[in-house]
């Protein structure tokens, strides 16, 4: 118990760097007026930071193996920092997707790393609560971060934000320092070793998981601001209103994900959230015209399941490869980076030549795809352990009639 309060330290770190990565989503058309950018090429700020996040963070990890891990902490946080404060002081639109790439670098490690850092700390068979205290961090980021930037940026400027992100994590640099204890890295694995483990067919399958269940919620959140506004018709105070109530499911949705998987395990979990996901989408797509009352509901019901997938996606990818439990949260943040830039680019792309409208129901059949690769991942692997158990008893039955 004593471990745990570090594991809600790092959950507090990472509201700050969620508050700096999904904040652009929700002021998305501020920063597009202020920079003179269209609303698609805005949304490419999101592309940038995701596509550098998803090639930077296995090639960091990897270089970065035998560091210390409270070092490598606070070298990520650093990043961070300097990325923030980078998006104030540099003027236009290629120097804010140079703060965001840099910003990006930063995020991926210290979230991979303090992931890594909380399942050590944790009592075991706690592992995946102690995952899922830290994404409540990042889902916190949703409550708090992205609504109360939204009524900054629409009241003041949006800059000012990321200053206030950028104070707070140089507060944040000693606390880290003096709570987190010295840890050992995971075994030094070359690049080629990490990327050959993506042909392990249920790696490979866990990660398709990721990649089609995060380009479906890319597309759909990447613009749920001006989604609101002018498909749903709200005003600027319910939709920070919709954001806040968004944040505030995810977090419970988080939480309920790790609570789940400690109690009824990954394949009920997964399975289940991926289909209800893909369910809400749907109803949400449907209900755009009826009502902010209706709307508000399903944007939190759909919010709850997208992120009770979190943490149960990362436990399991852990289980699949223990000794190198940093790489495979490494691999599968490079994927899910490579989602959320294909899905900020895609959303772009539906806008542009379809409709805004248009974007939740293209999400919905992307979280489709998510759901019939789980039934099928988790299938096979019953009907492998099925096989395994009936070779075994011949086996048993041959010795015992010799």
């Amino acid at each position: 118990m004593r471990q745990y309060w570090k594991i809600y330290m790092l959950a507090a770190v990472s509201f700050l760097i969620g508050t700096s990565e999904y904040m652009i989503a929700g002021i998305l058309d501020k920063v597009a007026e202020d920079v003179g950018v269209s609303l698609s090429a805005a949304g490419q700020l999101i592309t940038a930071f995701s596509l550098a996040y998803a090639l930077g963070t296995p090639i960091m990890m990897a270089i970065t193996t035998r560091l210390n891990r409270r070092d490598l902490l606070l070298y990520s946080l650093g990043l961070i920092i300097v990325g923030n404060v980078l998006m104030v002081i540099l003027p236009g639109y290629g120097f804010m997707i140079l703060a965001r790439v840099i910003m990006a670098l930063g995020t991926g490690v210290f979230v991979v790393t303090s992931l890594t850092v909380a399942s050590k700390l944790a009592a075991p068979n706690k592992q995946g609560g102690a995952i899922a205290i830290v994404l409540m961090g990042i889902s916190a980021s949703l409550i708090l971060g992205v609504p109360i930037g939204r009524i900054i940026a629409a009241s003041y400027d949006w800059k000012l934000i990321f200053v206030g992100i950028a104070l707070l994590s140089i507060i944040g640099l000693p606390v880290v320092a003096r709570s987190i204890p010295p840890m050992e890295g995971d075994e030094p694995v070359p690049l080629s070793k990490q990327l050959a483990m993506v042909k392990r067919p249920r790696i490979a399958l866990a990660l398709a998981i990721t990649f089609f269940w995060i380009l479906g919620y890319a597309i759909a959140f990447t613009y749920l601001s001006p989604y609101l506004l002018e498909v749903v018709g709200m005003n600027e105070r319910w939709v920070s209103a919709a954001l806040f109530a968004y944040g505030i499911a995810s977090l419970i949705g988080s939480k309920a994900g790790g609570f789940s998987t400690d109690r009824w395990g990954v394949a009920r979990t997964l399975t289940g959230g991926m289909i209800l996901n893909m369910v809400m989408l749907i109803l949400l797509s449907a209900a755009s015209g009826t009502g902010t009352f209706l709307v508000f509901s399903l944007l939190m019901l759909w919010s709850f399941f997208s992120w009770s997938s979190a943490p149960t996606q990362q436990y399991y990818l852990i289980t699949l490869s223990p000794k190198a439990s940093g790489i495979m949260l490494g691999l599968n943040t490079s994927v899910l980076q490579l989602a959320m830039a294909a899905g900020a680019g895609i959303g772009g792309v539906v806008i542009d030549n379809i409709s805004l409208n248009a974007i939740t129901w293209i999400a919905a059949s992307s979280i489709a795809v998510a759901a019939v690769t789980t039934a099928v991942m988790f299938r096979r692997i019953r009907s492998q352990s099925q096989s395994h158990h009936d070779n075994q008893q011949a086996e048993e039955i041959s010795r015992i009639s010799a």
